[in-house]
């Protein structure tokens, strides 16, 4: 099939898009030069915000699928990184925009009024594709998130709060990794006992040290017995899920069993991809929370602390908002139950051939 010529020009739509900036200062007849910086800039995390929720959607379809192919995971695993990237590109706008001083802000912001990045759609529907929860979130004025969308977003909004997030498709995911039990092998256990190992040898390295008084080794024997308590909730699912309903953890018992093996076991082939995934999922959400807190600084180098536009508390609402929208906490706290490579309990024969391949 002969396809019909296209033009650069034409193919991009750039009429359209460069025709898309219409400053209010120029409209009011007080032109601020730095105002179609300011647009510019937005307009550009929008187009973004689509790439991203176009790879998000792609990725929700697949683990939505009560079964997935092993080369989909491949798939799925590059356009996780690639949402990561986005986001990492995305936080060097700020540094543009950081070339506009507050004295040129301050020329045009009054004419934006009640206008707000908060009343970005797309960013409130890839926090919440990804599974931003509306008690996870902060009030803004006093009302829900999606009160600042117009009528016909909060409509759309809401049949994706009640849709299932990514966080709900990979915890179930999870829940379904294989090789946790097998013939004369339950992989919990076997990790109970090496975590015990460790501590005890711990203890008795601090014991047989004639450097420290007797109040030091008592002291850093405690600290190493309230650490070993810790791991009681990942060895008694009655302690995790009292932990799980007082709010210290999200996902499930046998969730975050899974999350914890894929990271132990990574270089074991079929473990490959769903470590790059779990990397991925904490790349975006450490990302997300570096992008809030550039714009929190932003808004307090900007604008001190007035009344953002759209009538929030500014920088402290963008400060409380980094510290709070959290999506994937759960992975960031695998590591304190972790522990050294060397002493990861080795996998029966028969289990590293079955998560293994060769030709």
């Amino acid at each position: 099939m002969k396809y019909p010529a296209v033009h650069y020009h034409n193919y991009l739509g750039l009429d359209a898009l460069l025709s898309a900036q219409h400053p209010k200062s120029a409209e009011y007849g007080k032109p601020a030069h730095d105002e179609m910086l300011f647009i510019t800039v937005h307009q550009t995390y929008e187009l973004w915000f689509k790439q991203i929720i176009f790879e998000l959607d792609s990725v929700l379809a697949t683990f939505k699928k009560d079964s997935i192919p092993e080369r989909e995971l491949g798939v799925t695993s590059a356009r996780l990184e690639r949402i990561a990237s986005i986001l990492k590109m995305i936080i060097n706008q700020i540094d543009v925009l950081e070339t506009m001083t507050p004295m040129d802000f301050l020329d045009f912001r009054d004419m934006l009024y009640p206008a707000s990045g908060f009343q970005s759609f797309q960013w409130r529907l890839i926090e919440t594709k990804l599974g931003l929860r509306m008690g996870d979130r902060l009030a803004y004025n006093q009302a829900p998130f999606y009160k600042s969308l117009t009528e016909e977003q909060q409509k759309e909004m809401m049949n994706v709060l009640n849709s299932e997030s990514l966080f709900d498709s990979v915890e179930k995911w999870l829940e379904r990794t294989p090789f946790l039990q097998g013939e004369n092998f339950n992989f919990w256990d076997s990790y109970k006992q090496a975590v015990n190992k460790m501590f005890q040898a711990d203890i008795d390295v601090v014991k047989k040290n004639t450097r420290l008084t007797e109040e030091e080794k008592a002291r850093d024997i405690a600290g190493l017995e309230a650490t070993l308590k810790s791991f009681d909730a990942l060895f008694s699912e009655d302690v995790y899920n009292q932990l799980r309903k007082e709010g210290q953890y999200r996902l499930s018992y046998k969730a975050l069993h899974a999350a914890i093996l894929i990271p132990l076991y990574r270089h074991q082939p079929i473990l490959q991809t769903p470590f790059r995934i779990i990397r991925a999922l904490l790349d975006i959400d450490e990302t997300m929370t570096t992008w809030r807190y550039r714009h929190a600084m932003m808004a307090l180098r900007m604008l001190g602390q007035k009344i953002g536009t759209g009538g929030s508390s500014g920088h402290k609402y963008l400060s409380e908002a980094t510290t709070k929208h959290k999506i994937f906490g759960d992975f960031f706290n695998l590591t304190t139950f972790f522990i050294p490579s060397s002493q990861v309990p080795p996998l029966p024969e028969s289990i590293a051939k079955r998560m293994n391949f060769s030709y």
